[in-house]
């Protein structure tokens, strides 16, 4: 797919992200990611994998589950959608998942390799869509949203946080 999503594709909460994602070649930017999110965290201990800059901000591991669980949701809306199912799919409460999930007890390797899994298997996904798939679309959150703006939403919600991991846990 060659073409970036139009506004009308998709909410205009996920400006924020799919601003992060000027390139009109999505796959490359999915599947570059793997390697990208590998490299941010190669380093991090797993006692600075607890680390909040503040007391009500998530830990690094909390950051990552959260990446994990967006991978989820957004590439299961993708999947659905693709498919022509024309069901109307949920909407998530990232806090509420996050801090149900026991991140904090889970070792940052293996969050790491959780969502390098996902990712995988999402850009497989991806790779096999029909032109048409792509441009399919259904109702996610109460919002119409198409697969393309998925994959635009996907790649710039892990820049957005690994933005943010950078900035505000990696830099001190």
């Amino acid at each position: 797919m060659n073409k970036r999503p139009e506004k009308n594709e998709y909410n205009y909460f996920y400006e924020t992200y799919v601003s992060l994602v000027p390139e009109t070649e999505i796959l490359p930017e999915l599947e570059s990611q793997i390697d990208q999110t590998r490299t941010l965290l190669v380093g991090v201990s797993e006692e600075k994998s607890l680390y909040r800059y503040a007391a009500d901000k998530w830990s690094i591991r909390q950051v990552i589950g959260h990446l994990i669980d967006g991978e989820r949701v957004f590439a299961f809306r993708a999947f659905t959608f693709s498919r022509a199912d024309t069901v109307k799919l949920f909407s998530f409460d990232e806090n509420q998942y996050v801090s149900e999930a026991g991140l904090n007890q889970i070792p940052l390797a293996d969050l790491c390799a959780e969502f390098v899994a996902l990712r995988t298997a999402n850009v497989l996904m991806f790779k096999h869509l029909s032109a048409a798939a792509w441009s399919r679309a259904g109702i996610a959150s109460d919002n119409r949203v198409t697969v393309l703006a998925l994959a635009y939403i996907m790649v710039g919600h892990v820049r957005h946080h690994s933005k943010i991991l950078q900035e505000r846990y990696f830099s001190n």
